[in-house]
């Protein structure tokens, strides 16, 4: 995927803060993980290409793995399907869209959190399979933009954002989160739906 080229600044800045596990906080604490809630209400304010929201927190699940270039897209849809399971198993409910969050990239594939937003979140003793963590999506504002078609094609909408940010002076934070609004079962699939998150400074 070409974008790994552009994000590769936001990669290297973001992989430590990234590392430590997110536990469930009650009451919230500061999480690690800057993703943002599913359908997030838009704001007032709205570009040609990009619109501002405000992003609430949420309790979620997630899931941390590796995967080369070209599966990316269905290891992702395969964490999702592990984290729906200890939801499943742990009498949640979920909330909204699943997420994803890529960590690092390198030539040989991208390192990626896969979350999904509950209600509200198990007991921080409970156990989940197959590495599943609780964690948190933070509050604060961002910037969205919209991907409809292939996920392998998402490379040109990632190519659009980073000209659109550079040529409104956008003071962002190189935070890319990805909201699947629904999941094809190909990234191949031109009805797939993907909205793309920049967290602002």
């Amino acid at each position: 995927m070409r974008f790994s080229a552009m994000l590769a600044a936001f990669w290297l800045a973001a992989a430590p803060a990234f590392a430590a596990e997110t536990p469930a906080p009650s009451p919230p604490s500061p999480t690690p993980i800057p993703a943002p809630v599913a359908s997030p209400t838009p704001a007032a304010t709205e570009s040609a290409t990009g619109q501002v929201v405000e992003l609430a927190t949420h309790p979620c699940l997630y899931l941390e793995a590796k995967a080369n270039r070209e599966e990316v897209y269905g290891a992702i849809l395969g964490a999702l399907a592990k984290i729906r399971a200890a939801v499943d198993k742990a009498g949640l409910k979920p909330q909204g869209h699943p997420l994803g969050v890529f960590l690092t990239a390198d030539d040989d594939g991208f390192t990626f959190r896969a979350m999904v937003p509950v209600e509200s979140a198990p007991d921080p003793k409970t156990v989940l399979a197959d590495g599943v963590k609780i964690g948190q999506t933070p509050v604060g504002k961002a910037m969205k933009f919209e991907h409809r078609g292939e996920y392998d094609e998402i490379d040109s909408t990632y190519d659009a954002i980073t000209a659109w940010l550079d040529e409104k002076g956008v003071d962002a934070q190189d935070v890319f989160v990805e909201e699947y609004l629904n999941e094809t079962k190909s990234a191949d699939d031109p009805n797939l739906q993907v909205d793309i998150f920049v967290l602002l400074r």
